[in-house]
């Protein structure tokens, strides 16, 4: 709960953000798809660049196809389309069509939405691999990755569960898209950007030559969808061509954590004080959704501080009671629209309420996320081999470029039989 609260001050006071009630902000600051057949082209573009990620990743089982195609989503949905209209960002609009009825979604924004969900359902993170530009530009960094160890690796994974809850609240509320404003790697897509997003953008840069992909991993909203389909996934990239020789190459060579070791038989008595940890963890879920939704009622003020119409309220609350001196362009315009500053505070007041009943529904999501990865982590899955863990593997070819067994079916090495 604390980290939601600080991660929501510290966004008011990253970016500054008009406050002008009865001007709403113009829809060209989420900005819709070129108009015309360039609408059709961006979807066609995205259509095919997932169908030969795919292609690539599953049946070709081609690094460098995957490197090469990964170069050109940065070139065209990066920089030639300035990371928009990106899937990421889409979630928010698909978001507030959903609660706000006067709110339609253009079929290029919900083309770009579904299109790497169906992906994923069939083939894994494809899009992942080599189609998302926010990906693709951490994947070209990532020279000299460290291995995260695997406490750390799940605990800042819960940033990202985080990261959506606040996504999805305040796009329902229809508060702010802020995935779209505080994508870290847009500044550079537009070559330009607040000094805060340039700084942010080059320290996740930086971060990433040497913990591999670090927005994808920790904080992506996207992703966490992703994941979840990606288990589902029909047909997933496999390590070896056929049978796996457990010399581990592999899990040295992936960067993201993203490979299973086989597991070793463990004895009667381990195995029953699992299942009786795994009983206790699902008893514990419901009551950390019951906390967490407790807790979340306490997110209301914080969450509520985003919105426009509160703080104009707070702050001619402030300019009334002579706790400020002057006023500010919000503060003007409001003046001179002429409405009655009870008004003005009778929206604040049905603001905050719905902030409240937002923040209970969030922290009831928190507690549920962690409930779960609890559950998650003390489950033990029998593996014969190495595998890629479903949920986290981005399909980026690392793994079976490195495995001996591929480079003897490519020619590139002699095999032992």
């Amino acid at each position: 709960m604390l980290l939601v609260a600080t991660s929501t001050a510290w966004a008011q006071e990253f970016i500054a953000r008009p406050e002008v009630p009865g001007h709403p902000v113009p829809t060209a600051e989420f900005p819709e798809p070129r108009s015309g057949w360039l609408e059709y082209v961006d979807v066609g573009v995205l259509a095919a660049a997932l169908v030969l990620a795919s292609y690539l990743g599953l049946v070709r089982r081609s690094r460098r196809g995957l490197f090469a195609l990964a170069v050109f989503s940065l070139v065209w949905f990066g920089f030639w389309r300035e990371g928009c209209v990106c899937a990421v960002g889409s979630l928010q609009n698909v978001t507030l069509a959903a609660f706000d009825a006067t709110y339609a979604v253009s079929w290029p924004i919900l083309a770009f939405f579904v299109l790497p969900l169906v992906f994923t359902l069939f083939f894994g993170r494809t899009f992942c691999a080599a189609v998302c530009p926010l990906g693709a530009v951490q994947e070209l960094v990532a020279v000299r990755p460290v291995k995260v160890p695997i406490w750390l690796e799940h605990a800042l994974g819960l940033f990202a569960y985080v990261y959506l809850g606040l996504a999805v609240v305040f796009a329902a509320t229809g508060t702010a898209f802020v995935i779209c404003e505080y994508d870290p790697f847009v500044g550079f897509f537009r070559l330009s950007g607040s000094v805060n997003m340039l700084v942010l953008g080059g320290a996740f840069l930086l971060v990433g030559v040497f913990v591999g992909r670090p927005y994808c991993r920790y904080f992506c909203p996207y992703g966490v969808v992703l994941r979840w389909l990606s288990r589902l996934s029909k047909w997933h990239v496999r390590i070896p061509p056929e049978e796996c020789i457990r010399c581990g190459l592999c899990a040295d060579a992936c960067p993201y954590g993203a490979i299973r070791e086989p597991t070793v038989d463990q004895p009667l008595a381990e195995r029953r004080r699992g299942r009786r940890r795994l009983a206790l963890l699902l008893g514990l879920v419901p009551v950390l959704v019951a906390a967490g939704a407790w807790l979340g009622g306490y997110l209301g003020p914080p969450l509520a501080q985003m919105d426009p119409t509160v703080r104009l309220a707070e702050r001619v609350q402030e300019e009334q009671a002579g706790r400020v001196e002057g006023t500010t362009d919000a503060s003007d315009a409001f003046y001179e629209s002429g409405r009655r500053v009870d008004d003005l505070y009778q929206a604040a007041i049905e603001r905050g309420a719905l902030f409240a009943t937002a923040g209970r529904w969030l922290g009831l999501w928190i507690g549920l996320v962690v409930g779960v990865k609890l559950v998650h982590l003390s489950v033990r899955r029998r593996r014969d081999e190495y595998l890629p863990d479903r949920a986290s593997c981005v399909s980026c070819g690392r793994c079976f470029w490195y495995c001996p067994g591929e480079q003897a079916r490519r020619g590139l090495i002699q095999s032992a039989e």
